[in-house]
């Protein structure tokens, strides 16, 4: 019975930990795909909320193969706790960057107003770079059901920190 019961968790922690790797590309995917596909260009903080997915994703393979190769239990439950509290930072991130939105608190002063077409002005691609002015991150670029992408990005985390955590702290 308590062999069953063990497999079982194992076979838990590695689909929790397949189910977050999945979810993670999906959400940073999402994102790269309104910027690169329909046109967002991401202020400094859309770029900032990117970092624990970007962190997360590898980590998520790591405990799936930690667990299909059935490494003792703590390592797949410590990549599984750092997915969480991965998540837990891109839940602040978001809460955070959609109080920018909403006006509820100062966004970081390198968050600047306003983005222009980029004019090279008949020099290079790398001349203009140094003029490019990225978006302000008091601005939402797109709501959907009335949140932004910062909103949307807030409870994403939320949720896969729940599942991470839990795969973390499932019962041997």
């Amino acid at each position: 019975m308590t062999a069953t019961m063990n497999a079982d968790t194992g076979r838990q922690r590695t689909r929790a930990a397949l189910f977050l790797a999945v979810a993670m590309a999906a959400t940073v995917g999402s994102a790269l795909g309104f910027q690169h596909i329909g046109g967002y260009i991401p202020c400094h903080l859309c770029l900032e909320q990117r970092t624990p997915y970007y962190i997360g994703v590898p980590l998520m393979v790591l405990a799936v193969i930690a667990s299909m190769l059935r490494a003792p239990a703590w390592l797949t439950r410590g990549l599984l706790a750092i997915g969480g509290l991965l998540m837990l930072y891109g839940l602040y991130l978001g809460v955070y960057h959609s109080g920018v939105e909403w006006g509820w608190w100062q966004g970081p002063a390198d968050c600047t107003a306003g983005a222009g077409p980029v004019d090279t002005g008949g020099k290079g691609v790398l001349d203009a770079l140094d003029k490019f002015v990225p978006p302000s991150c008091d601005k939402a670029a797109l709501r959907i059901l009335g949140l932004s992408l910062a909103g949307w990005n807030a409870i994403a985390s939320l949720i896969l920190a729940a599942v991470a955590f839990r795969g973390a702290l499932s019962r041997d």
